[in-house]
């Protein structure tokens, strides 16, 4: 029997390196990616960490987006605004100065006019001291802008001679012993280079610190709607990263810690929700109030202010027209232009103006929402915003409808050589007559006016009571009561790792 072969002798194996867990490798700057690296301890700083910077920057944010609302409001309701109201009004006592210094030379030395002559002088004189009041006043506002300060300072520099060139037309005018509507002819050559100097320097001066002031408040408008718009949406964003992180946290305490309610934290929770309720609340009231302030009345304002400034120029050229027949047909053609920036009929001229804007006035009585005439009136029928409003602009609109009957009636006086009748039924305060009419005109434009500048002033006031130190206080309180509650919450789960 053969023996068996023995079995060859398996080669000797060959060691196979094992590779390192992946766990246990160690690579730079990578090993915080690795789950293993958060360990509780360091899950809870870090979503406290979180949590912390999530607060900080809704609270910034806060601070940030109301602060520039309040400045904002500041600019708007407290600078440039109340400047353009001021300045509109200079601009109406400069015309309404010269409305009278024409009149005083329409009424020479006839005895008829001496009542209406005193009535004459004492507006002169008060419109003079509302002009010196309203120019300190924009003088005071203008310091840091360097256009401002030069309109302003022309304004300054013209108005002395004006008023001197005023004074020695009525003493010429005095000494003239001229008949009524009939002005001597060195009285009128010193009224018409008052006049000038009045048309061509002052009144542009102011309205150019009127529209500077004017493009301030709409640039700011404009900023600050963006600026709010996007703001709400960024404090949302991170109040909502804020919320989160504190929900994140409070649920790996529950989980790993065996605690179902940190207290500190729901606290704070409950802080962080109500603080970014309020603070969406105060961006969308902010916002509001800010539209209420210059859509909805800051522009009725000026539109306003800007129409009684016009009438004071309208009744003007009225007086002007009677005054100097050599410069008659200027002076009518200027009171057409200025009665279409007041309410523009496109294409009418003096002669077909009344009955085209009658038919217009009408279809806008019919139907409120049809307003098929421009200038301030028309502008101001198309923002009618508040109570009352619609009945006030409706009360200009007729109002001025009846004033630009009565100057066609003077116009036919004169043109029918009837000048002492004309100057009667200009200057006359007797009710149907043409300066009474515009005082019913007058008052109807300072009712309209009036309504939307309580409305703005109620608007400012809302916004600088919501915005005040006191909630800015608050605001940063409840801040600091969050963080420290949410270090609260977390530190004694911290201390029980050493």
């Amino acid at each position: 029997m053969e023996n068996e072969a023995a079995p060859e002798s398996a080669p000797p194996e060959t060691a196979v390196p094992v590779p390192e867990p992946r766990a246990t490798r160690h690579r730079p700057g990578r090993a915080w990616r690795s789950r293993a690296w958060w360990n509780t301890p360091r899950l809870v700083r870090g979503l406290t960490g979180l949590c912390l910077a999530a607060l900080l920057a809704a609270g910034t944010a806060t601070g940030v987006v109301l602060g520039g609302a309040r400045d904002g409001t500041d600019v708007i309701g407290h600078s440039a605004a109340p400047q353009v109201v001021r300045s509109a009004d200079l601009y109406f006592a400069l015309n309404d100065m010269d409305a009278q210094a024409a009149n005083l030379l329409l009424f020479g030395a006839d005895p008829d006019y001496t009542t209406p002559r005193k009535q004459a002088l004492d507006t002169y004189e008060q419109r003079r001291g509302q002009a010196d009041t309203d120019l300190q006043r924009v003088t005071e506002a203008v310091a840091g802008d360097a256009t401002g300060q030069r309109a302003v300072q022309t304004v300054i520099g013209e108005l002395g001679q004006y008023e001197a060139l005023v004074a020695r037309a009525q003493l010429l005018e005095d000494q003239a012993h001229a008949p009524a509507g009939r002005p001597s002819a060195d009285a009128l050559t010193a009224y018409r280079q008052a006049t000038d100097l009045l048309r061509q320097r002052l009144l542009p001066a102011v309205d150019e610190v009127t529209k500077t002031n004017a493009s301030v408040v709409q640039r700011e408008y404009t900023d600050q709607r963006d600026a709010l718009a996007g703001g709400w949406w960024t404090v949302l964003a991170a109040g909502l990263l804020a919320l989160a992180a504190l929900g994140a946290l409070q649920r790996l305490l529950a989980v790993r810690f065996r605690r179902l309610v940190n207290v500190p934290l729901a606290v704070t929770t409950v802080l962080t929700l109500a603080g970014l309720v309020t603070a969406l609340t105060l961006i969308s009231r902010a916002d509001h109030q800010l539209v209420v302030a210059k859509s909805n009345s800051f522009d009725s304002v000026i539109a306003l202010g800007r129409a009684r400034a016009v009438a004071y120029d309208l009744n003007a050229d009225e007086s002007r027209y009677l005054t100097d027949p050599a410069r008659a047909a200027a002076y009518e053609q200027t009171f057409l232009d200025k009665t279409q920036s007041f309410a523009r009929v496109d294409g009418a001229t003096l002669a077909t103006y009344d009955d085209r804007l009658a038919a217009l006035a009408d279809r806008h009585r019919a139907d409120h929402g049809q307003v098929g005439f421009g200038g301030y009136v028309g502008d101001e029928l198309r923002n009618i915003t508040f109570p009352g409003e619609q009945d006030a602009a409706e009360r200009v609109l007729d109002a001025f409808q009846r004033y630009q009957r009565d100057d066609r009636h003077i116009r036919e006086l004169n043109a029918q050589g009837r000048i002492k009748e004309a100057v009667t039924f200009d200057t006359g305060l007797t009710p149907g007559q043409s300066n009474a009419d515009f005082g019913v005109l007058s008052a109807a434009l300072d009712d309209n006016q009036a309504i939307n500048q309580r409305a703005f002033d109620a608007a400012v006031a809302a916004t600088d009571d919501d915005l005040d130190a006191v909630t800015a206080g608050l605001g940063a309180a409840a801040l600091a009561a969050a963080l420290a509650l949410t270090a609260l919450g977390v530190r004694s789960r911290l201390r029980e790792f050493g």
